[in-house]
């Protein structure tokens, strides 16, 4: 492990209402936009019955950065609205990634 550098991660698990419409293009939206922050690494995501989204960044900052960009404030608030409610949730976990391990084929 080379030169490694210790960078954050956003952890963002979730279950949705049956209200779906629209989802998809807003989540993509985001992923573009978040692509174009400063400090942007990457981003993993998995769903299922419960979604898991796991985004990459350089610092803290960069994550308040992109917490506070005005769409993604809107994403949040349409998510809050119309794609989660009282039964179905979201959890957000920002944790500093020290050591990584891959294995490629």
């Amino acid at each position: 492990m080379k030169n490694f550098k210790p960078y954050f991660a956003v952890i963002f698990t979730s279950t949705q209402t049956q209200h779906t419409e629209g989802y998809a293009e807003m989540a993509n939206k985001m992923e573009t936009l978040a692509k174009q922050q400063e400090g942007y690494i990457g981003i993993d995501s998995a769903k299922n019955d419960v979604g898991i989204t796991v985004s990459y960044w350089e610092s803290l900052e960069a994550i308040k950065n992109w917490k506070a960009n005005s769409e993604h404030l809107f994403a949040q608030q349409k998510g809050r609205e119309q794609w989660y409610n009282w039964y179905n949730w979201y959890n957000v976990r920002i944790c500093k990634v020290e050591r990584e391990h891959e294995f490629k084929l």
